[in-house]
């Protein structure tokens, strides 16, 4: 089922979400309109009077998804998953300062290096991490204009380092355990991405190992620590790992120099969780915070699946979880597009020119409309995001392709360009 639909009364008050057949009848009776179609969003003819249900609103932030959920009495009637494109940004500074390091090195006229007069505010994130904590404030400041959110709950720590560098956990507890060990083993679940570390054995239980065995020394510390199949432990025992894999010697260097090696995405959630609920504090809203090792134990104690906004409803204390939905939002950040006027080859020539006019007969490229076409070679109806060209012939992106030449006279707005895209 898909998710709750949001409802507004006639004065934009949130109200409780309802059922997606509820909001249906009440569309066709003409007691309600759409307002908005992303998320979906219906808003009543009249002033409500019903009692409204404080809402939790959950998120478990991530280096590239993060996962939103809306609980409302233990039960998870809203979910949504939003792709960041940090990595978007990061190569389109690479390749701008690509391109102005080569024209101060070409024989032209000199272009002096403006790196030694630029001073970084305290808090300072790269483009690519400061993004992620914008585009999720877009998103809970949307949803609470929606829904009668009350409260916010953020996984702040996707690992909790203080039990990984000193965890106190030992035998059986590190096939099994309790929350300690699901710090530890979700860290290095993450870090040999789920495999054996000496057979690369995927889809089977796998155990705790130590890389230098306690017996000759080795500590419980976290770069001490891999992932082994059953098999592959015992074959191992107490023996140290340079004269176990004496006959594999690349794949010594690669466990070695990867065991000291830091989580790429598991940094950049760290690097920005502070940031973010500093900004969900301003807010106004009272927030709770909760580790992933937390919320994998919540989730895995409840039975769920693994996804992003499942991973959101289990974030902090949770006791009970009833899901009602099982078709979450997914919601992708595209942008607003590039204020460039000049475009460049990878040398940095110029070679086209774009317009400074971006709407045409009052559509925009990123706008999602409805075309049918009733004569001629694509007769249908086509639903989708658009380019738009001055000529007035549109593209359409559709979920089956791109669709190419559609006049604007067959096109209708379902939902402005915001900078993100959609799909159920």
């Amino acid at each position: 089922m898909s998710n709750y639909v949001l409802v507004i009364d006639t004065n934009k008050s949130p109200c409780n979400p309802i059922h997606p057949a509820q909001a249906r009848k009440l569309l066709d009776l003409k007691l309600a309109a759409i307002f908005r179609r992303y998320p979906f969003t219906i808003i009543l003819k009249s002033v409500s009077t019903d009692v409204v249900s404080p809402i939790q609103l959950k998120l478990d932030p991530g280096s590239k998804v993060t996962g939103i959920a809306l609980v409302q009495e233990d039960k998870v009637i809203f979910g949504a998953e939003l792709t960041h494109r940090g990595s978007a940004i990061k190569a389109s500074l690479e390749s701008r300062k690509s391109l102005r390091r080569g024209r101060r090195a070409r024989h032209t006229r000199y272009r002096q290096a403006r790196f030694l007069n630029r001073t970084r505010l305290k808090g300072w994130l790269a483009p690519s991490l400061q993004h992620r904590v914008l585009t999720i404030n877009t998103w809970v400041k949307r949803l609470c204009k929606f829904a009668p959110i009350t409260r916010i709950s953020q996984e702040l720590v996707r690992f909790d380092l203080q039990q990984l560098e000193n965890p106190e956990i030992s035998g059986i507890e590190y096939q099994q355990g309790q929350l300690a060990g699901y710090e530890v083993r979700e860290y290095l679940l993450n870090k040999w991405d789920r495999k054996c570390t000496y057979c690369e054995a995927e889809n089977i239980p796998l155990q705790v190992e130590h890389i230098k065995p306690k017996a000759k020394g080795g500590t419980n510390r976290i770069s001490n620590l891999c992932l082994a199949c059953d098999k592959c432990n015992k074959k191992k025992g107490t023996q140290d790992v340079e004269k176990f894999l004496a006959k594999k010697p690349e794949l010594l260097k690669k466990i070695l120099s990867h065991a000291k090696r830091p989580l790429k995405d598991a940094t950049a959630v760290n690097s920005t969780r502070w940031a973010l609920f500093t900004s969900l504090k301003q807010m106004g809203l009272p927030v709770s915070t909760g580790s992933g090792g937390l919320t994998k134990f919540n989730r895995t104690t409840l039975k769920l699946p693994k996804t992003h906004w499942i991973d959101a409803a289990c974030v902090g204390k949770v006791e009970t979880l009833e899901i009602l939905t099982t078709k979450p939002l997914n919601i992708k950040a595209t942008g607003h597009g590039t204020r460039q006027m000049c475009g460049t080859n990878k040398f940095g020539f110029p070679v086209r020119h774009r317009t400074n006019k971006q709407i045409h007969y009052g559509f925009q490229t990123g706008d999602i409309v409805k075309a049918v076409v009733k004569t001629g070679k694509k007769i249908g109806v086509y639903i989708g995001r658009i380019a738009t060209r001055a000529s007035g012939s549109f593209n359409i992106s559709t979920t089956n392709g791109l669709v190419q030449g559609i006049s604007y006279k067959h096109c209708s707005t379902s939902h402005k360009k915001d900078g993100y895209s959609y799909s159920a």
